[in-house]
């Protein structure tokens, strides 16, 4: 036990120093190189409350900053709720669109494109129509009295289904030469309307979300057994699921309300974390969390690096998360009890 702890404890700390050193390295890169001295005076200069004294500091403070905090939000709170939800499912494939919030979110937000509104009103109706997304797909599930995990994955990929038609009706009714293009570059996924506003409207709901799950770690080990056994722990099996939907639809909606739709992250990581740590959530948990920011910051920080026309992120996630998914279904097979 005590090795199966250290071997925990190392593992999650090279995730925070590498985490860490990939943050600092990404405040340097850029079409506008900077220095390591450069974002130190930076740092220093936002921790003492001294005003940014060359536009270099303001690049770094007002543009990359936010970018880079956005990314590790995102990467974390997408694969806790992938984990979570996994385990709630017990389906190894469970992703945080299961039960159609990111479908829900996309629609709210071109909506919004289409209407012409402002980014922040775009961002809150995408949050708002993904915890709908979610609310309509349990109203439906519960509407014969007992929810049921058929009934509710079926639920969700109806609602899902129904919101991408609708959001292939918008895209068919925007303007081709002007929202069309804004429609389907928001679709991809991308963090260039990372600011400081964003984040203080959405990232709340992702920290809730995250610190719910958190919490509730150790009673998602209680989910892969049967209802009557769960019970007989003095687990409340119907409200841990639904408080754990709940916190894991917050972070979803709150993620693609800011940066658009995102795959991969909340699939791949769950497993990769698995792959080292073993299936007990007291561990998957922390180490989605800290692997999920680190994967997604790197994947940004190539995105708007690697050439002089940014790449969207969510291009990256799949083209880096299918062949290592691949590689961790090789030596974890899909079979595995989670």
């Amino acid at each position: 036990m005590d090795h199966t702890r250290r071997k925990f404890a190392f593992f999650l700390a090279v995730g925070i120093v590498l985490t860490l050193a990939a943050a600092l390295v990404s405040l340097t890169l850029g079409r506008f190189g900077a220095s390591a001295g450069d974002v130190m005076r930076a740092l220093a200069s936002l921790v003492t409350g001294s005003q940014a004294s060359d536009r270099l500091a303001g690049l770094v403070l007002e543009i990359r900053l936010p970018r880079i905090l956005l990314a590790l939000l995102a990467g974390a709170g997408l694969a806790m709720a992938g984990a979570a939800f996994q385990s709630i499912f017990v389906n190894p494939l469970a992703t945080p669109d299961t039960l159609g919030v990111a479908s829900g979110s996309a629609f709210g937000a071109v909506v919004a494109i289409l209407l012409g509104m402002p980014a922040l009103i775009v961002q809150f109706c995408a949050l708002v129509c993904g915890l709908l997304a979610v609310a309509v797909v349990w109203a439906v599930s519960c509407s014969r009295g007992r929810t049921s995990m058929l009934m509710l994955i079926l639920s969700g990929l109806v609602v899902a289904a129904l919101f991408s038609a609708l959001i292939s009706l918008v895209k068919y009714l925007a303007d081709p030469q002007d929202t069309l293009p804004t429609i389907t570059f928001w679709m991809m996924g991308a963090m260039t309307g990372a600011s400081m506003k964003a984040l203080a409207l959405s990232s709340p709901f992702v920290l809730v979300g995250c610190a719910a799950l958190y919490l509730l770690r150790w009673k998602l080990n209680a989910l892969s057994l049967s209802d009557e056994e769960a019970a007989s722990l003095g687990i409340r099996v119907k409200w841990l699921r639904a408080i754990v939907i709940t916190a894991a639809t917050m972070i979803s909606a709150a993620v693609v309300s800011m940066c658009g739709l995102i795959g991969w992250v909340g699939l791949l990581v769950p497993h990769f974390v698995r792959l080292v740590t073993g299936n007990n959530n007291m561990r998957v948990m922390p180490a989605s969390m800290v692997y999920g920011a680190l994967f997604m910051l790197v994947c940004d920080t190539i995105a708007r690096s690697a050439c002089s026309l940014e790449i969207p992120v969510s291009i990256l996630t799949a083209v880096i998360g299918a062949p290592v998914f691949l590689i961790l279904l090789h030596r974890s097979p899909l079979t595995r009890r989670l």
